[in-house]
């Protein structure tokens, strides 16, 4: 296949299964090579402490540069860009491990600014390193309100964006939904699923776009 086809075939590919891994965790990230699943995300936001953040970027490169991993899409989540650990994480990955990454995951996606931005960053990086064009994607998450309004100018940001997640921890924090379960129905929601408006939201956003869309972990 062409360069183009292979990249073409890669955003096609189904992401039914997603499996986290800790980045600060080398056991972990050795462990999920022989876990089956269609996706792999490697995680430098929520599963790692911030102290561990730096030593979980090494432990990523190396691991992605080890291979081992099948066929699976091999994913990144790095921290949102309220932080001041976005940049380094972009950097640092796409540097050390770029030709053998398939998508970088943003957390708590706001608005369509904030997937320009990381587009443009990825794109610097592709040309210094002499990776191709465009080829690693984008996957948005959707955590809170802002993001549910604005998750159609979110799915249209860049050409890059393969997949719109429902981040569903966060989200309740963001609307005061009142329950202590990740993906519980609140107290008193008897009638009717109380995630049933953000989900189609997410789903006709991927549609209308031609994105994938994945939902969260239920706790």
């Amino acid at each position: 296949m062409t360069e183009t086809q292979s990249l073409s075939a890669r955003r096609s590919q189904p992401r039914r299964s997603c499996l986290a891994v800790p980045g600060s965790n080398p056991r972990f990230l050795e462990k999920a090579k022989g876990l089956a699943s269609d996706q792999v995300f490697l995680d430098l936001e929520d599963a790692c402490a911030p102290l561990a953040k730096p030593e979980a970027r090494k432990n990523i490169v190396a691991a992605l540069n080890e291979g081992g991993w099948g066929d699976r899409l091999r994913v990144v989540r790095v921290n949102d860009w309220t932080t001041h650990w976005t940049y380094r994480d972009v950097i640092e990955v796409v540097e050390g491990a770029g030709a053998n990454l398939d998508c970088i995951m943003l957390p708590k996606v706001q608005t369509p600014e904030q997937v320009v931005a990381l587009d443009l960053l990825l794109t610097q990086l592709e040309n210094e390193h002499g990776l191709e064009a465009g080829r690693i994607g984008i996957e948005a998450q959707i955590e809170n309100a802002l993001g549910l309004i604005n998750i159609n100018a979110i799915a249209t940001a860049s050409p890059r964006v393969e997949t719109i997640i429902f981040g569903p921890a966060d989200f309740m924090a963001s609307i005061n939904m009142k329950s202590l379960v990740i993906g519980e129905q609140p107290q008193g929601y008897d009638v009717g699923d109380a995630y049933h408006h953000v989900l189609m939201s997410i789903l006709m956003a991927a549609r209308a776009h031609d994105k994938q869309a994945i939902d969260g972990p239920y706790a």
